[in-house]
């Protein structure tokens, strides 16, 4: 159970870190329209997104390093 506990934390860990990075490098008007905070034709980067899904991303990650001890 703790194996796969945290094999589904690390995948969490990788796809919350792409998120961020998806945040950090588009403008609202290119992310995907499934993302919160997609606007037509607004050219505002979403900061305060990708720093949230980068740090649940590490905290999926320490959280898979405590499961494998």
């Amino acid at each position: 159970m703790k194996k796969t506990l945290m094999a589904l934390a690390v995948l969490a860990g990788i796809v919350f870190i792409i998120i961020g990075v998806v945040y950090a490098t588009h403008s609202a008007e290119m992310l995907p329209h499934f993302f919160p905070g997609y606007t037509a034709g607004d050219n505002l980067r979403h900061t305060k997104h990708a720093l949230a899904a980068f740090i649940v991303g590490i905290f999926c990650f320490i959280f898979a390093w405590f499961q494998s001890k």
